[in-house]
């Protein structure tokens, strides 16, 4: 059987150079795969971005793919596992509304007040001005999230109101987290 697994990252190694260890796995091909990829026994790096759903399918198909294992979050909140298995392609990876626990913030706040699992407390905004008159409001220290999927990169922690504005204005006017950051929790 070949495999594909989707992605760049250590994450993406390990899920590849395990895979490539079981005896009915012929070749792993990694998309894109990083240097580390590209040294182990029995894997291929692909030039293929991750988000080009039909590029995937159509890779797949040529290779005689067994199984995709997708490993970033990017293409699973934006439904590659969906999509690959509407094309009968054996696909590991949450479906893209699983995916929200992962790629909203706000969302899998709401879900756990609604199944009952513990968390912290919360609120959602996604304007500037809205954010920044409940600042008031909050104890210190506090965490502002950008909602979003933003490279692990979308958490400030802040240690009083002023560390707290600063955070505002780079997450909404000056939108250091992108699409990310049009909603703050």
């Amino acid at each position: 059987m070949q495999v594909l697994v989707i992605g760049s990252g250590g994450r993406e190694h390990a899920l590849a150079w395990k895979s490539a260890q079981d005896d009915s796995v012929t070749k792993v091909f990694v998309c894109p795969g990083n240097a580390g990829t590209a040294l182990e026994q029995k894997l291929s790096n692909i030039s293929i971005n991750a988000n080009d759903f039909q590029a995937i399918e159509d890779f797949c198909i040529k290779e005689n793919i067994g199984l995709v294992i997708i490993g970033p979050e990017q293409p699973l909140v934006n439904g590659l596992t969906d999509y690959l298995q509407s094309k009968g392609i054996n696909t590991f990876g949450p479906s893209q509304a699983a995916a929200q626990l992962e790629g909203s913030k706000t969302f899998s706040k709401d879900f756990f007040v609604k199944y009952g699992i513990p968390t912290a407390g919360y609120a959602s905004f996604n304007d500037y001005d809205s954010s920044k008159n409940h600042i008031d409001d909050i104890d210190y220290p506090t965490v502002v999230k950008a909602d979003g999927l933003a490279a692990g990169k979308g958490v400030i922690i802040c240690n009083n109101k002023g560390d707290a504005v600063e955070a505002l204005e780079s997450i909404f006017k000056d939108q250091a987290f992108g699409e990310a950051g049009s909603r703050v929790d």
